[in-house]
């Protein structure tokens, strides 16, 4: 969606908050799917006032999920608090190939868990699994513990691998580390929306953007259990490096991609 750009709602919202009132200011704002986000809106507010506020919000330039202060992800509702990571839809393809990789993983981390959407989402579909999450950004670990609470899973504070209890070193089955991967030169170029909104800590992957990954393949070999797999996001163009960090990590690595999604995940196997 392009930068909003209209500073506030029209007048005429808040004396007729209706429908179509809602859909041009969204329109004028620059919202593409205004008429979607509209429906929404109404769906939520619970009076004219808070939708009157909530479309202002949204004019203005707030995204989506945190007017409504929720995001869908595998048709789940995940609670997004303001200055935490917005889940992807590409994010889905992710934890597709989770499931299919370790249909049957007993115990699942969720590194860089931002709202714990990842983790949340495979626990769900596996049903009585351990589950940890861990972020460095405090707003995060907040996020998360409260979406984690849905399924009993386990949020903890610190540095991607520190933030762990060293009880699961060997015995995870599936890591999900949806790692910042855009270049620190590109973060300007990002949408207004991630820019302004969402942590710095969640976005900027260093120089290449493959900082925060190449560390994450260097440790994880000695956390996942036998047959287990880390799972990575990244893009197309450094979906090669990326793969010979995990096979420097110890791990044998492959690539797969969703055009539809212009998903690019990274998967490393402990044999």
């Amino acid at each position: 969606m392009p930068p909003l750009s209209s500073p506030s709602a029209p007048s005429s919202l808040a004396a007729h908050p209706s429908r179509d009132a809602v859909v041009v200011a969204l329109r004028a704002a620059g919202c593409v799917f205004a008429e979607d986000e509209a429906d929404l809106l109404l769906a939520t507010a619970a009076t004219r006032h808070e939708l009157t506020a909530m479309v202002e919000r949204r004019v203005a330039g707030l995204p989506l999920e945190l007017v409504v202060g929720w995001a869908e992800f595998l048709g789940r509702r995940v609670i997004v608090e303001p200055g935490v990571f917005v889940p992807r839809r590409r994010t889905e393809f992710l934890v597709g190939q989770a499931l299919s990789g370790a249909p049957h993983a007993s115990v699942v981390v969720d590194l860089c868990c931002g709202s714990g959407a990842v983790g949340v989402a495979l626990a769900a579909a596996l049903g009585g699994v351990e589950l940890h999450a861990a972020d460095i950004d405090p707003a995060a670990v907040r996020c998360a513990r409260r979406n984690a609470a849905a399924v009993g899973g386990q949020v903890h504070a610190g540095d991607l691998f520190d933030a762990l209890p060293g009880a699961l070193r060997g015995r995870i089955d599936i890591l999900a580390a949806n790692v910042p991967y855009v270049p620190t030169g590109e973060v300007p170029l990002l949408p207004a929306e991630a820019r302004e909104h969402e942590p710095l800590t969640a976005l900027d992957g260093g120089a290449d953007g493959l900082d925060i990954l190449r560390r994450v393949a260097g440790e994880a070999a000695g956390w996942l259990a036998p047959g287990g797999c880390v799972l990575v996001e990244t893009s197309e163009r450094q979906a090669a490096d990326a793969v010979e960090a995990f096979r420097r990590g110890g791990l044998t690595a492959r690539t797969a991609t969703d055009e539809e999604l212009f998903a690019h995940v990274v998967i490393g196997t402990q044999e």
